[in-house]
Order: structure tokens, then C-alpha cells, then sequence
């Protein structure tokens, strides 16, 4: 069956439909990573965006349950270029068309990644929809122009879960307090292993809550959308700086860097995909990370009376990794769990358990 993209601005693709049928409509993102499209679709973080796979062969190895980030699907939409009908792992439980069947998710194959990709490094992320409905360019471009878009949404509303009772063991060393802007398994498991138990708390949980629950430190979660949209966190954090130990990733890192009194900005078309060089400027060591956000910090927007920078993107100089010089508090832009990804930077974890422990 035939499908059709069609992005904001009028440029038109058409492919070859596989997953759901329907429409669906989000923020046209690509993505570098080779492997860990399972991963990649599972992360909440992808909510309100439909992902280009750069990678040219798509759904080799299948799905397995294991290496589920999440409790389901949340990206909006898989492009790809070549969707590969066998699928050969003994991991193996069902094929990426099934699951995204399951899940209600539409694909589409058969078209240039490449000249997706390529369009928008020069015109930057945009809204755009995937049909299997409706061939007419006017009406997909209607319903396109009639979507919110990105900016200025909360989003991490809608992918907050129910609060878990523990992950890990009862008497691990320390005691972590994870507000869940829309968190990972694996960075959940990454707490775990550094002898952790991890309690998840709802997005919108007050600061006098989590206190009182005594954690050893609170970690703030990856999730998507604009952070300056989620008020409610930033103020929470706001209320818990200085009182707990606190490391933030992604999101979390952006609401930190809100909480501390900066500001946030759109990127032209975000980092996404498991090769980003990241200098640590206190090792003067370069990590291959992994990476998935559309907003930045500003980097001129952070008092440096407070907060010492800590990573810098090599690609384009944006802020990757921040310390406060007087409070134990830090974040990364990019996923030390990885998942999928490079491991160069799990020592991060090893820094979370070192400030609680002080």
C-alpha cells in the first residue's frame, strides 16, 4: 500500500506504507544511529515527532521484549529507507511491522532518507504527516498547518507514568528520588547497577513531596518537548536546589539549567543519534555520546558566578554538561546510559553516587 509524507513547507515524498494504517502527524526529526531503532521508537522522548532513520536497512533483528525503553511506542511515525521483511535474531520475539502494528504506529518506506535528511539540515526540523488516507497535497498540508508544533508545549504531560513503588534492591547503598519527565528503562538499570533503589515520581510531583521521602539524591529524567513549557518543574527544582544532591539528564538537564535562573533555545534540527563528539573540559578528554534533543541551554544565559560548564558539543560548540559551583547539583545533554549507544560516559553515574555520599 501506498503512503505519502509531506512536510510544512510542501515537500512531498511518496513511499510504500508498513506498520498501522492511518495518519499521523509530529515533528520530521532524523536520527544517526546504526542500530537500536527498538530503542529509539520506545523512548518518550520522541512524543510528538516521527523519526527518519539515516541507517538505509531497517528491521533486521527484530523486536524483543528486553530492550523496551518504555512502557510502549511514543514517537509519532518511523521513515526509513528499506524496511527488511525478514528479520534474524534469536532475541527475536516479533518483527518490527508487528510491533508497530500492535502499536498503533504508521511507517513508511521506499524513499530517500538522504534527501529527507539533507532538507532538514538546511531548512531545520519541521512539522510534517505521514498518510495512508489521503493523497491530496492541499488537505495533508491543511491538517499539517493546524498541528501545535513543538514550541511551547508540554509534553512531558503526556508521558509521565505511574509512580513505581522501587527499582532495585531495598537496601541498596542510596536512596534516589527519579522524577519521571518521561525516563528511560535503562537509565533506571544504570542507577541500579551503582547500588542504587530508584522510586519514579509523576512530572508534576511538589518539591516538598519528594523531600519527604529523605532520597540521598534526585535525578531528573530525560523527556520531550520544549522544557520551558513544563513550569512546573522548573519551580520544583527551583525549591530543591541545594537541599539534595541532584544530576539531570536531557530534559533534566535543561530544567536545571531553568532552574538556575538560564534560558533555552530551539536548535536548528537537534541532536539525535549515537556519535556525538563531547569535549569534557575538565579531562580534556573527547566522549562519544548519545544524543536525542531539539533544545539547548544557553550558554550566555548561566550566571558563571554559580555554574562551571563542563562538556561542549565539538560539532557546533552548543553546551553539553553543567556543575554549580556551591550546591551539589549536575547535568549532561546526551544519555550516559546510552541504550543505544557508546559507554564512554557511565562515569557520570559514578559522580551521582560520589556527591551522595559525601
Amino acid at each position: 500500500m501506498k503512503a505519502y509524507l509531506v512536510l510544512e513547507d510542501g515537500t512531498f515524498f511518496e513511499g510504500k506504507a508498513f506498520g498501522a494504517h492511518g495518519e499521523s502527524v509530529g515533528e520530521v526529526v532524523f536520527n544517526t544511529s546504526m542500530t537500536g531503532y527498538q530503542e529509539i521508537i520506545t523512548d518518550p522522548s520522541y512524543y510528538g515527532q516521527i523519526v527518519t532513520m539515516t541507517y538505509p536497512l531497517i528491521g533486521n533483528y527484530g523486536i524483543n521484549k528486553e530492550d523496551v525503553e518504555s512502557r510502549k511506542i511514543f514517537a509519532k511515525g518511523l521513515i526509513v529507507k528499506e524496511y527488511s521483511k525478514i528479520c534474524s535474531n534469536w532475541r527475536s520475539n516479533c518483527s518490527l511491522h508487528e510491533y508497530l502494528v500492535e502499536n498503533n504506529i504508521i511507517a513508511i518506506e521506499g524513499i530517500d532518507t538522504r534527501s529527507i535528511t539533507r532538507h532538514i539540515r538546511i531548512r531545520g526540523a519541521m512539522q510534517g504527516i505521514i498518510s495512508t488516507l489521503d493523497f491530496n497535497k492541499d488537505s495533508l498540508l491543511n491538517k499539517i498547518h493546524s498541528s501545535p508544533g513543538i514550541i511551547g508545549q508540554d509534553l512531558v504531560k503526556e508521558v509521565t507514568g505511574e509512580p513505581k513503588t522501587l527499582w532495585g534492591r531495598e537496601d541498596a547503598k542510596f536512596r534516589v528520588a527519579a522524577y519521571d519527565y518521561g525516563i528511560k528503562y535503562n537509565i533506571i538499570e544504570r542507577l541500579v547497577s551503582h547500588d542504587c533503589n530508584v522510586r519514579l515520581v509523576k512530572a508534576e510531583t511538589s518539591a516538598e513531596e519528594v523531600l519527604a521521602m529523605n532520597p540521598d539524591g534526585i535525578f531528573l529524567s530525560n523527556g520531550p518537548g520544549d522544557p520551558s513549557a513544563v513550569t512546573y518543574a522548573i519551580k520544583n527544582i527551583s525549591k530543591l536546589l541545594g537541599k539534595k544532591p541532584i544530576f539531570g539528564i536531557c530534559l533534566g538537564h535543561q530544567i536545571l539549567g531553568l532552574a538556575l535562573g538560564g534560558k533555552t533555545y530551539k536548535l536548528k534540527f537537534g541532536h539525535r543519534g549515537g556519535n556525538h563528539p563531547v569535549l569534557n573540559l575538565e579531562t580534556q578528554k573527547v566522549e562519544i555520546t548519545a544524543q536525542n534533543h531539539g533544545f539547548c541551554v544557553d550558554i550566555d544565559s548561566l550566571s558563571k558566578d554559580n555554574v562551571e560548564l563542563t562538556h561542549i558539543n565539538l560539532n557546533d560548540k552548543t553546551l553539553e554538561g553543567i556543575r554549580c559551583k556551591k550546591i551539589p547539583a549536575f547535568s549532561v545533554q546526551y544519555h550516559p546510559e546510552a541504550s543505544p549507544g557508546p559507554h564512554d560516559s557511565d562515569y557520570l553515574f559514578r559522580e551521582f553516587t560520589k556527591l551522595m555520599g559525601n
